[in-house]
């Protein structure tokens, strides 16, 4: 069966990396490895799942009928594992995370230090992407769990941890460098940098809201690449403030004229059939230490 699963998961890799070579790198197993496991599963079923180009690699139809029940099945069989492991007394596992830059920067690395303190032998995946993204991976089965601007579009099960205050972002010597916030209207008189994070449009939303036009010269979901941009004096931005800290940019956050917030939270597709080492984890997402790092 476990020999069955690894054809499987290398075919899964292939497919997410488009890649035979990448998918082994990110396995441990050699390219030849990842290719004659795909070729077995080709032969065993007689058809071709996929097909080789100069571009990559691309799902044939048959594959793509195939994929999300190969892709269930890996995640049952890791339940199963997991859960055989939770018996034998939580000694060991793996947690796959789907997170973005400001928690991974400030808030993982503690959570994970106190948890390991307990647990030594949890190894972890972190995935980094957008809020839509990481939501996907999480139905999916990619990831078991991820940090998420709340609400989730799907129907998970979740917790919120930290209303995260949206900031005005200004370069050194503007207008409003000392004024205590920054007005709305003045968002709308300057190239404005728009951080987006997939389909979370938290940004956009206060300008909806408001019924503001801002001048958007650039967008993108890199937090530090506006921030940069802003810097140099090429635009304003609006940020989350958890993704302001320890940083080496010389710019201002400013809180906005009428306050603005994003609502991070944990979630997970079901909470009641987790793994013991992500219900474990949960406890430790609030650890008196994590507001001071905010």
């Amino acid at each position: 069966m476990e020999t069955n699963i690894q054809k499987y998961l290398a075919f899964i890799s292939a497919v997410e990396y488009n890649s035979f070579t990448k998918a082994a790198e990110k396995s441990g197993y050699t390219q030849s490895a990842i290719s004659k496991m795909i070729a077995d599963l080709e032969k065993e079923w007689n058809m071709t799942l996929l097909e080789r180009n100069k571009h990559g690699i691309q799902l044939t139809s048959d594959g793509k009928s195939l994929l999300p029940y190969i892709k269930n099945l890996c995640a049952e069989f890791e339940k199963l594992q997991n859960h055989a492991k939770d018996l034998q007394g939580f000694e060991s596992g793996l947690i796959r995370i789907g997170t973005f830059s400001s928690v991974t920067t400030h808030w993982l690395p503690g959570i994970i230090k106190q948890f390991q303190k307990d647990y030594p032998g949890i190894d972890y995946e972190l995935l980094l992407g957008d809020y839509s993204e990481i939501e996907n991976w999480i139905m999916d089965g990619r990831v078991d769990c991820g940090f998420l601007s709340l609400p989730a579009a799907h129907d998970f099960d979740t917790v919120s941890l930290h209303k995260d205050e949206l900031m005005a972002i200004i370069p050194k010597g503007h207008v409003y460098e000392n004024a205590e916030s920054f007005p709305l209207d003045a968002l709308e008189k300057e190239p404005f940098m728009l951080l987006e994070r997939g389909a979370k449009a938290e940004i956009s939303a206060i300008f909806e809201k408001h019924n503001l036009h801002p001048r958007i010269h650039f967008t993108t979901w890199d937090d530090y690449a506006i921030m940069s941009m802003v810097e140099q004096g090429l635009g304003i931005a609006i940020l989350p403030n958890l993704i302001l800290k320890k940083i080496p940019y010389n710019i201002i956050a400013k809180p906005l004229e009428i306050p603005a917030y994003r609502d991070i939270g944990f979630a997970l597709k079901n909470k009641e059939t987790a793994s013991l080492a992500v219900k474990k984890f949960m406890n430790y997402l609030n650890y008196k230490d994590l507001n001071t790092n905010i």
